[in-house]
């Protein structure tokens, strides 16, 4: 049986070629996800090791949780490890964080102090020497591009909170960027340890101490001794690790030791090979039953159950392991493109390709299997007839054989079940609950399938009769064996249907938090100071900003004030009634008398003190915690009017600047006005906040997600449209006399392939229609039972997509029909009738 296995796959080669791009495609995604995983862990580790690379062994600590505090690394613990046996170098790293430049060009900045043996230094220098007195520092290729050093070039350095004057630093060095996840983002500097004790906190001590092994030295006997001198010493929490170690310890306090984008890719890769099963399954049922008579014949010259059921599984084995071969090669070869597309960018050079022998194992396990699983009924099928009986076609499981009740009232209760959760879920507002009804109740539609699809694809049919006998024709084959139409459609529409779910769900969060947002800030945007300068905002910056495309008004919002209130003093601010058509809610306008509190205010009057004295005024609530307490211009008057810039802090806090912005700015131009604002006005983009600016981020952050999510469903839609297409050319195979005599009776090439073509879509569209009526409804309830609890949910529905959907699917479907359809329309009718 062997050899009929080998003759099957070798002779009809044409009709597996399906099954093997479905399993290569949903190997390859899986195996692309572990490699990734891999890929990304060795990236990491290239990164957070960088600080340490030329280092043996790395002294470091931890939290103490006797003491509940973290240990200090002084000048004793690195005395100890430079006084060891073994040791030719101990480098105690000290680092201080301060501003580097002055005005706009300011920058948040790292100085680390440099070793006196400069091979362990963590960056190369690229050009000049490193700095060897107080004044001279050393600054990374990235820096001096922004800020325009080079070699003897000034650089104002300053403490952010002022403990030490502006120092002028003269560059000596331009050193590599570091890759290091800690340091990336800031400015990095270099100079000797005089200059970083100047404004580094005595009380932090060292990052960590790194120590270089003299030659014929064991790094690992020093470990051990300077771990246990450090035990014997008293020194808790403190830990001596190779570079290693270190960096595996790093990577998991990075990561919380799990992985999440690893979680959901893998998740994603689970409904690929779930629709791949069905695609797999289904089509060794219809080669099973294409063969019945040859199955049978096989059966009446002595061959055994067991042989016939053997010789369909090693077919699936040979197809499985081919496909999965070329998948994960595929797999491979695209990580590696990604990859050496990444190290050509300037902030990813530190990235590593890692194939483990794991990835390349479970994908070509999990292809196997699953062609094997996938393949086990319809082997099973294959002996399920007697021999004299081959002639009579196999009964489907429908709804009116045992096997179909069975499936039919195990769905139902299903479908009953995890609507009740899924309900529940969304009443409470409570995902925990609504995700496992969510998933019952979608399996449940897919065991019941069999008993709608059929009766939906035949009254969707009903609609190309207008079309002629091809049209009659395409709705009668269509639904000629039902379970075999089931399970194509089904493949169709778990992809459909997680398609549509993310996109009703994106849309209806979309709406949600736009609601919530515009509740809870008053304004467009916020803008806070001080300035890269320390200035506080004045009017130059509000005309500044208000002279920046994009923006309708600006006001500047004068502190009057300080109020008392539940959690303490709070700033109150003189709101001129002539601005406030820059508020969202007008009616937020405080009256003479009155002061606007934050939400959560309880009082009914307090106390607001100005320059000139303090009153007592009533409390109106604004029911936004965002919103500022607002007092009208008239009562800044009473209070002693505006306080001058210098006036006591306590009477003086920073001004606001809030700004309305044009209507129908996109997400991309709100995120760009941020920084075209940042820039006008010389301030950090954190400190530009308000609606519009939350929610460009929020609907950044879920195009991306749903651009992603869409795409990685994609895989299991792709894979779902080649079980079409593999459904259609074997039933065009099996029909091959049938379609002959049409032929002879006067049917046209045209009307055949336009029949076959009706049939493919019938099948794809009416799986994409219910499949996107199903995801409306689950992204609906799950975006309910996510964001219920605080905000109103209202069902959005994004009619384009979910019609592009549809479009897409439906002329996939037609695309999938043209090379049966051609096919079948090349064979002459004398040779299809003289067809067994």
């Amino acid at each position: 049986m062997l050899q009929v296995a080998l003759a099957q796959v070798r002779l009809n080669a044409r009709r597996f070629i399906a099954v093997g791009v479905a399993v290569l495609i949903a190997v390859g995604f899986l195996t692309a996800t572990l490699i990734i995983n891999s890929s990304s862990k060795a990236s990491l580790t290239q990164s957070v090791g960088q600080s340490f690379r030329n280092a043996d062994l790395v002294v470091s600590t931890g939290y103490d949780e006797e003491t509940g505090t973290w240990p200090v690394l002084g000048e004793e613990t690195a005395a100890l490890a430079r006084g060891l046996d073994g040791v030719d170098e101990a480098y105690a790293v000290r680092s201080a964080y301060l501003t580097a430049g002055t005005g706009r060009a300011a920058a948040f900045a790292q100085l680390t102090s440099l070793p006196s043996d400069p091979s362990l230094l963590p960056v190369d220098v690229v050009q000049g020497t490193l700095p060897a007195s107080p004044g001279e520092v050393a600054v990374d290729q990235r820096t001096a591009e922004k800020q325009s050093l080079s070699l003897g070039s000034v650089l104002p350095v300053a403490n952010p909170s002022g403990d030490a004057a502006e120092t002028q630093l003269k560059v000596t060095a331009l050193v590599e960027t570091s890759s290091d996840p800690q340091m990336m983002g800031a400015a990095q500097l270099f100079a000797v340890d005089q200059t970083v004790a100047r404004y580094a906190d005595p009380a932090n001590g060292f990052e960590s101490i790194l120590l270089s092994v003299a030659d014929g030295a064991s790094a690992k006997e020093i470990q051990a001794v300077l771990q246990q001198e450090l035990t014997d010493a008293g020194t808790t929490a403190t830990f001596v690790r190779t570079v290693e170690e270190q960096t595996t310890e790093l990577v998991a306090s990075l990561t919380g030791g799990q992985d999440a984008l690893t979680v959901i890719l893998l998740a994603f890769a689970a409904v690929a090979l779930l629709v791949c099963a069905l695609v797999v399954s289904n089509t060794f049922s219809v080669l099973v039953a294409q063969r019945t008579r040859e199955l049978a014949l096989l059966r009446c010259i002595g061959a055994g159950r067991t042989q016939i059921r053997r010789s369909v599984l090693v077919e699936a084995l040979l197809v499985g392991i081919i496909a999965s071969m070329i998948g994960v090669l595929a797999a491979i070869g695209l990580i590696a493109g990604i990859v050496a597309y990444l190290q050509t960018l300037p902030d990813s050079g530190f990235a590593t390709m890692e194939v483990t022998p794991l990835s390349v194992a479970v994908g070509m396990a999990a292809g196997i299997l699953l062609t094997v699983l996938a393949a086990l009924v319809p082997a099973r099928a294959a002996t399920a007839v007697a021999p004299l009986a081959a002639l009579r076609p196999a009964e489907d499981v429908r709804a009116g054989t045992r096997k179909g009740r069975v499936r039919l009232i195990a769905g139902l209760v299903l479908v009953l079940a995890g609507s009740a959760l899924l309900a529940l879920g969304a009443v409470s507002g409570n995902l925990l609950i609504a995700l496992p009804g969510g998933i019952l109740s979608f399996i449940g539609v897919l065991m019941c399938s069999t008993l709608f699809i059929p009766p939906l694809v035949r009254a969707v049919g009903a609609l190309a009769a207008p079309l002629g006998v091809p049209g009659k024709l395409a709705a009668l084959n269509a639904v000629r064996n039902p379970q075999r139409t089931s399970a194509t459609s089904s493949a169709l529409l778990i992809g459909v249907t997680l398609v549509a779910m993310m996109m009703t769900g994106a849309a209806t969060s979309r709406s949600a938090f736009d609601g919530a947002l515009s509740s809870e800030f008053p304004v467009d945007v916020t803008i806070q100071g001080p300035l890269l300068d320390g200035s506080p905002l004045g009017a130059d910056d509000a005309a500044a900003a208000g002279s920046v495309d994009g923006v309708e008004e600006s006001l500047l919002l004068p502190a009057a004030g300080m109020a008392e209130s539940d959690g303490g003093e709070i700033a109150v601010y003189a709101l001129d009634p002539a601005g406030a058509s820059v508020l969202q809610d007008t009616s937020l306008v405080p009256e003479d008398g009155t002061v606007i509190m934050p939400q959560g205010t309880e009082a009914k009057t307090v106390t607001v003190r100005g320059a000139g004295g303090e009153k007592e005024l009533t409390v109106q609530t604004s029911g936004s915690a965002y919103f500022p307490a607002l007092i009208s211009a008239g009562t800044a008057q009473a209070l002693g009017g505006l306080p001058a810039l210098e006036a006591p802090e306590q009477y003086a806090p920073e001004p606001l600047l809030w700004l309305a912005v044009t209507d129908g700015l996109g997400t991309n131009e709100l995120i760009d006005l941020q920084s075209e604002l940042a820039e006008a006005i010389g301030i950090e983009g954190y400190q530009i906040s308000g609606s519009a600016i939350e929610r460009a981020a929020f609907e950044q952050v879920i195009n991306v997600l749903l651009m992603v999510v869409t795409g990685l469903l994609g895989v299991a839609v792709v894979i779902a449209l080649v079980g079409v297409a593999n459904t259609l050319s074997l039933s065009v195979l099996e029909r091959t006399r049938e379609s002959s005599l049409l032929r002879a009776l006067g049917l046209t090439k045209g009307q055949l392939r336009g029949m076959l073509a009706l049939e493919a879509v019938l099948i794809a569209g009416v799986a994409a229609l219910f499949g996107c009526l199903l995801g409306a409804v689950y992204g609906w309830l799950g975006a309910q039972s996510a964001l219920g609890a605080f905000a109103d949910v209202v069902p959005a529905l994004p009619w384009a997509q979910l019609g592009g959907v549809l479009a897409v699917a439906i002329l996939a479907g037609l695309g999938a029909s043209l090379l049966p359809a051609r096919r079948a329309a090349r064979l002459s009718p004398v040779a299809g009738l003289a067809a067994d």
